[in-house]
């Protein structure tokens, strides 16, 4: 049975369109469990009716024309339980219902399981049978493994429109893709594909002029492969056996075959398809005549060939045309947009950014609120290949994503973004203005950065110093260590630019999501492994070479902090802080002019909100990375979309940890600030003043949507909603209440599209 599971859901991937796999799945399932009657049913949610869209055993005709209102029957009930019901004989359930225009008889097994994708179903598979049984476990599993498939190509069949197309009997409806709203904002532009080296699943199409140059590298490309096989079998003569070096000769026939370089030979000259995305579609139509054969040798095969397709594309890329042409209103898409890649597209020409993963709290969604774009991250089921060109519309207040949008959608879109700039006009009066509550209380507001070059110079005028310099993003454009002196000349770059201002630098934080390509770390669960001051710790002549360079860049200007990130214990608070005063010694007996900074910790680690008074203690100031410790504490991926519903740094267990943190600082006149992308949350900047937290820092974008909460409210209001807002009891409800209360202050335009 594994092994035709295997194969159904092989062909189910490799069908045509959503039609031709849903016909594939019944007919196969009814053989397989040897049912008489097997269909599938779509919800419908706007009809409120499940729809008959495929059947093998019922009437052909009434496909796409029999519907069942949405919680009647026992279709209705299975999606309605969201699970299986496994019955000997419907007919004496309660909820059996007979529909003759199905041409169904009175059938007694029954078997329905709901195709659900994100908690939300997209309809019912059904297995029916004259005699009464109960069908077994091995069944039953068989058919919620294709249900699940299924899932994916319901949901992908959406994104693309086809389903609404299905829906509505070819008429096209507006469709949009939804995804992690994660840099506020409209952006209406045209789709560049930002895709991976050497991974031939993300190569768009891309249209070019000159078919003969294309054609040559693509040929030159194929015989640097096959001269690389050749060598390697070279290599292996002696170490491996006679049959093994065979591969390496079939693995050079693949690419010698006449098919495969015609049929990409073809597509570059008849569809202008520039070489890599000729290399990708020719790959795919041999790997899945592999994919599609009976023998489990030979399906594992199309491995090879995509293999030999990647090592291909290599040296296509080794030797790439021109540089990408990038649009004036450049919307970046990929499956996993990198902050270099971002970093490629001149400012002038970003309007937004689109990322299958990735969340809301993802270094390229924080960068792209430091840009000012918008961006929608964890879009599942994103077709990046088919977006090289196409007209975008990105609303990053909802998290959705139009593709070649109708011109209904298009204007209203336009409407929204006068608006948008209309709002940034309003808020530019408060420019030079204190972030201050009616009531006189005075919030300083930081900037968030990590490179000098991004900062813009409203930033460096508006705010009130540097709540958190990001050190490796430097680090991370490299392709070795900075020294001493190359540090030293970035630090003072930025400390002189807001002087005497306050700039907080943070000591180097890498793991996780941020490897340094010449320092690999690969580790299964990076977040919970070696990261932030544990590398510093283990490797003491990185850390000191830095924090060296911070104090000479001090040296006559006294405006640097130094943050040591993801403290989780009060001992590596006093071995870093022994560190740092370590360097100060050495470099005051080299002649150094300098004084010694203050120190601080960043809160990001629960463990670290629950030892907030010892570390208090001990430094002069502390910062509360909200992405991190929220991470932490929901037990939840930021960069994984399958759960980035569930992160949410209004959640109660986050506002009571913060609530904790001020409190255990207050006990040694410790001040606290923000600086995760809560700080820059309108939504969130109340329930902040309620906590009494001295400063927030955030980035360039946010600074005056902020201000213009604070200026809007009182202290005293602020921790009355502080104090409601602890008693809930989860991110919704709190969200859903700060919405109603700036919306009540007439500040509704900070955070939904529009004055509506």
């Amino acid at each position: 049975m594994l092994e035709t599971l295997h194969r159904i859901i092989q062909e189910v991937n490799n069908a045509n369109d959503l039609v031709d796999a849903l016909n594939i799945i019944v007919t196969r399932l009814k053989t397989q469990i040897g049912a008489d009657v097997c269909s599938i049913y779509l919800t419908d949610s706007e009809q409120r009716e499940h729809v008959l869209m495929a059947t093998d055993g019922l009437r052909p005709e009434a496909v796409g024309k029999v519907a069942l209102p949405l919680h009647r029957g026992l279709v209705g009930l299975v999606a309605e339980r969201a699970e299986y019901i496994n019955l000997d004989d419907a007919s004496k359930h309660p909820s059996y219902l007979a529909i003759s225009e199905t041409g169904e008889t009175r059938y007694h097994a029954f078997l329905g399981a709901p195709i659900v994708h994100n908690r939300e179903v997209l309809g019912i598979l059904v297995i029916r049978q004259l005699i009464s049984r109960k069908y077994d476990d091995e069944e039953v599993t068989f058919v919620l493994t294709l249900a699940a498939q299924l899932a994916s190509a319901i949901n992908h069949a959406r994104a693309s429109g086809e389903l609404g197309r299905l829906h509505n009997h070819g008429v096209v409806t507006e469709l949009f893709l939804r995804g992690n709203a994660s840099s506020s904002g409209v952006a209406i532009g045209t789709g560049i594909v930002a895709y991976q080296p050497a991974s031939l699943t993300n190569v768009p199409d891309r249209k070019i002029s000159d078919t003969g140059t294309e054609k040559q590298r693509l040929k030159d490309a194929i015989e640097a492969v096959k001269e690389e096989l050749r060598q390697f079998k070279c290599k292996m003569e002696g170490q491996l056996p006679a049959e093994d070096q065979a591969l390496f000769d079939a693995w050079i026939m693949m690419l010698s075959e006449k098919a495969l370089l015609e049929r990409a030979l073809f597509l570059i000259e008849e569809e202008s398809n520039w070489a890599p995305g000729a290399l990708r579609e020719t790959i795919e139509e041999h790997a899945r005549v592999f994919d599609a054969m009976d023998d489990a040798y030979l399906r594992e095969r199309a491995s090879d060939v995509r293999d030999l397709g990647r090592r291909v594309l290599l040296h296509l890329q080794k030797k790439s045309p021109e540089p990408v042409n990038y649009p004036a209103e450049t919307i970046l898409v990929g499956e996993e947009v990198s902050a270099m890649q971002l970093a490629e597209v001149p400012q002038d020409r970003l309007a937004g950014v689109i990322s299958a993963r990735g969340s809301s709290s993802s270094h390229v969604a924080i960068l792209a609120r430091a840009l000012g774009v918008p961006a929608v991250m964890g879009v599942t089921d994103l077709p990046v290949t088919q977006l090289e060109g196409r007209d975008l519309i990105i609303d990053g207040y909802q998290g959705r994503l139009y593709i070649s949008p109708q011109q209904t959608v298009v204007r209203e879109y336009r409407r929204l973004l006068n608006e948008e700039k209309a709002l940034g006009r309003e808020l530019m009066s408060l420019s030079g203005l204190p972030a201050e509550t009616l009531d006189h209380h005075h919030v300083p507001l930081y900037l968030n950065t990590g490179l000098l070059s991004e900062m813009s110079h409203f930033g460096i005028q508006e705010a009130e110093g540097i709540g958190l310099y990001r050190t490796e993003f430097p680090f991370m454009v490299r392709d070795r260590f900075p020294g001493e002196d190359t540090q030293y000349t970035n630090y003072r770059k930025v400390l002189e630019t807001f002087a005497p201002r306050p700039v907080v630098l943070r000591t180097l934080d890498i793991g996780g999501d941020k490897p340094l390509p010449y320092f690999p770390v690969s580790e299964s669960n990076p977040f919970l492994g070696w990261r932030g001051v544990r590398i510093s710790l283990d490797h003491p002549e990185i850390f000191l070479t830095q924090v060296r360079a911070m104090l000479r860049a001090n040296s006559g200007l006294g405006n640097l902090h130094i943050m040591m990130p993801m403290v989780s214990s009060v001992n590596e608070v006093e071995e870093l802080t022994t560190l740092i005063r370590r360097a100060y010694r050495e470099l005051v007996s080299e002649g150094y002019a300098i004084t010694m900074p203050k120190t601080g910790v960043m809160i990001e680690v629960p463990a670290a909100v629950y030892k907030s008074a010892a570390i208090a203690k001990r430094v002069d100031f502390i910062s509360v990375g909200t992405n991190d410790l929220t991470q932490y504490l929901l037990a939840v991926d930021r960069n994984n979309p399958r759960v980035a519903a569930i992160y949410s740094d209004l959640h109660p267990a986050l506002l009571q940890a913060l609530q904790q943190t001020v409190q255990g600082a207050r006990q040694y006149n410790c001040p606290v600030g923000v600086c995760g992308e809560m700080a820059g949350n309108p939504l969130a900047t109340p329930l902040l003043l309620g906590l009494g937290v001295d400063s927030l820092s955030m980035s360039t974008g946010s600074l005056l949507r902020v201000k213009r909460t604070i200026r809007s409210l009182e202290k005293a209001q602020a921790e009355n909603w502080l104090e409601n807002a602890l008693q809930m009891d989860d991110a919704a409800d709190v969200s859903s209440y700060m919405h109603a209360v700036l919306e009540q202050k007439g500040l509704e335009m900070l955070i939904k599209p529009g004055k509506r």
